[in-house]
């Protein structure tokens, strides 16, 4: 299995442990029987439940990038050093920014943010565009 895909994989990981968390923070904020309900009427989660929320929520957005990026890397044949560091640069940078996000770090999370999207681009470039 190549680097890339490996990555890929731990994000998913990731992934499902944010979700995890943020079920946990609300389960905590609200109670499990609320949860359990329709949730119709159920207000934005606050504090770090609501924080872990929205992290988890971009980390969903990011990830969708993150696979396409990954597949046709694969499909294509074009994994590389660029590639693998791209997709480490991402996983490592995704996880970080989960743990600053929870603990309410505002300008250090969009930093973490933005070196997960220099992952992204490092992908991105090795890719053929025509």
């Amino acid at each position: 299995m190549s680097l890339e895909l490996l990555m890929l994989i731990w994000s998913a990981i990731l992934a499902f442990a944010q979700m995890i968390i943020a079920t946990a923070g609300c389960a905590l904020q609200f109670g499990p029987r609320v949860l359990a309900g329709n949730r119709d009427r159920l207000p934005a989660p606050t504090g770090w439940a609501g924080r872990a929320q929205r992290a988890h929520r971009n980390m969903l957005e990011s990830l969708v990038l993150f696979a396409v990026l990954i597949l046709v890397t694969e499909v294509t044949n074009k994994n590389d050093f660029y590639t693998g560091l791209g997709a480490q640069i991402f996983f490592w940078a995704r996880l970080a920014y989960a743990f600053i996000y929870i603990a309410g770090v505002p300008w250090l999370r969009t930093a973490v943010w933005l070196v997960s999207v220099v992952g992204l681009g490092l992908i991105l470039i090795k890719l053929p565009l025509y």
